[in-house]
């Protein structure tokens, strides 16, 4: 079902991923509706597809950003603070933001600049008050390495696969916490890692995935 989810406008995408049941939460519907696609991504915004950014970079399918905003929905409340790793062009960062509120704060961490600068861009345009308050900050660094400056993250999010279990992420989580990271090189899974109130790690696998690798400014592809 995930795959046909494609539509030719936000609204009826983001009708079409809740019936196929990619989300159930209604806090995801409203992030998703309050975040136009079209802003983040230059062709083909409501494809059911990843699409390229350039720069070696893809910005997920639809689908995809809506299994990661229902999976880590229990640690993007009202307050929360969220490091995006591989924020791309920003648009599942702004999504964050719409989620844990005012309040809140998202980290985006991006290796190529030029990213960065898109990222900022497109939230400068459609959600300029998410900048300008600092609830979202836009950094260029070695997402491999999390961000420890602003740790720890209520949950955290990777949008490109490590080659294995990213520990610096994990311990940067707060307890009890979340991380979303697509793991693995030739066979790729998307793994759901939780810290509980102890600092006890979990892991669940949730799906296979296909990304591109997550790497540095050096290794581009």
């Amino acid at each position: 079902m995930a795959w046909y989810c494609s539509a030719n406008s936000n609204e009826d995408l983001v009708k079409n991923l809740k019936a196929a049941k990619i989300f159930t939460s209604e806090a995801v519907e409203r992030a998703m509706k309050a975040v136009d696609r079209k802003n983040y991504v230059s062709q083909c915004p409501y494809k059911d597809t990843p699409q390229p950014l350039g720069f070696g970079a893809t910005i997920s399918a639809p689908h995809m950003h809506a299994y990661a905003l229902q999976y880590l929905e229990p640690f993007l409340k009202p307050g929360m603070k969220v490091l995006d790793v591989g924020c791309g062009s920003g648009y599942l960062t702004a999504c964050f933001s719409e989620m844990v509120g005012p309040e809140g704060k998202v980290v985006g961490i991006e290796h190529i600049q030029e990213l960065v600068d898109m990222s900022r861009r497109n939230i400068q345009k459609d959600r300029p008050g998410f900048l300008e308050s600092k609830r979202i900050v836009l950094v260029h660094g070695d997402g491999r390495k999390g961000f420890p400056e602003e740790s720890p993250y209520d949950c955290i999010h990777v949008g490109a696969a490590a080659e294995k279990e990213p520990k610096a992420l994990i311990d940067q989580l707060k307890a009890p916490g979340r991380l979303f990271v697509p793991v693995g090189v030739q066979s790729q899974s998307i793994y759901q890692i939780d810290k509980d109130e102890n600092g006890k790690i979990t892991r669940k696998e949730l799906m296979g995935v296909m990304y591109v690798p997550l790497t540095d400014a050096d290794k581009q592809i």
